[in-house]
């Protein structure tokens, strides 16, 4: 299968549109159409960062946060353990790294 970053950006930048067209219309807090399109977001950012870095040994300064379905049963088996767990992902606060990015980046 050849891998087309043009193509794979054109997805991304349709997924974009479509999933602020989904929160923009949202029906509520728990509208599956924004979670649809969140989803489908996700996966047109993995296929284009894959694209770059395959065709041009390239990366977006972006990443995914891993989904962790399990984490409300492991919270409950792990009791302190979880919370020294959760305390050590604050340290990456999305805040600062958006903040981060745009200052250094400018």
């Amino acid at each position: 299968m050849t891998v087309d970053p043009r193509a794979a950006l054109d997805r991304l930048i349709a997924a974009l549109e479509a999933h602020f067209n989904a929160v923009a219309s949202r029906r509520g807090e728990d509208d599956p159409g924004v979670d649809d399109a969140y989803d489908v977001l996700a996966d047109a950012f993995e296929a284009y960062d894959d694209a770059l870095g395959t065709v041009y040994s390239e990366a977006t300064p972006f990443y995914l946060a891993e989904e962790d379905d399990d984490e409300d049963e492991d919270d409950e088996s792990e009791g302190e353990d979880a919370e020294e767990s959760d305390d050590a992902d604050d340290e990456y606060d999305d805040d600062v790294l958006v903040d981060e990015l745009t200052t250094e980046d400018r």
